[in-house]
């Protein structure tokens, strides 16, 4: 039987865990995911488990963060004046906003804390510093690279 290798464009079914396991995302309810293995598509981690992996074979991989969204950075959270809010603006935890940054990019955040005069901001990923365990289903080995 062939393996899923580098440079394979492969088709999977994949339901993502947290260590709790709260499902934070799965392919069940829609067609597989289609990557190309060493792609950059998806979190090194991720690509790394489906590496070896035969057409139709299922495997429970717990990735670390550092393969998967990082660490949480102290540095990419950012306490500011709530006065900087426009007015119509009432933020509150958990609340996702998109920010400019200083040469015009855009980036999202969430609200992570709420004060009278300040509000704390955090620009990191949503899973980053935490290990994401993944079921995986290898469905099609779409292309050999």
């Amino acid at each position: 039987m062939v393996q899923a290798k580098e440079g394979d464009t492969v088709r999977v079914h994949y339901t993502g865990k947290l260590k709790d396991g709260t499902v934070f995302d799965t392919s069940g309810d829609r067609a597989p995911l289609e990557f190309t293995i060493g792609g950059g598509q998806v979190i090194p981690g991720f690509e790394q488990a489906v590496v070896g992996m035969e057409p139709g074979e299922t495997k429970t991989a717990t990735i670390p963060p550092e393969e998967a969204y990082g660490p949480h950075r102290e540095d990419m959270v950012l306490t500011v004046d709530r006065d900087l809010f426009p007015e119509e603006i009432n933020p509150e935890p958990g609340q996702h906003l998109q920010v400019q940054q200083p040469y015009g990019r855009a980036a999202i955040v969430v609200v992570s804390e709420v004060s009278e005069s300040t509000v704390t901001l955090d620009a990191n990923h949503p899973l980053a510093g935490q290990p994401l365990t993944f079921d995986i289903r290898l469905v099609d080995l779409v292309s050999a690279g």
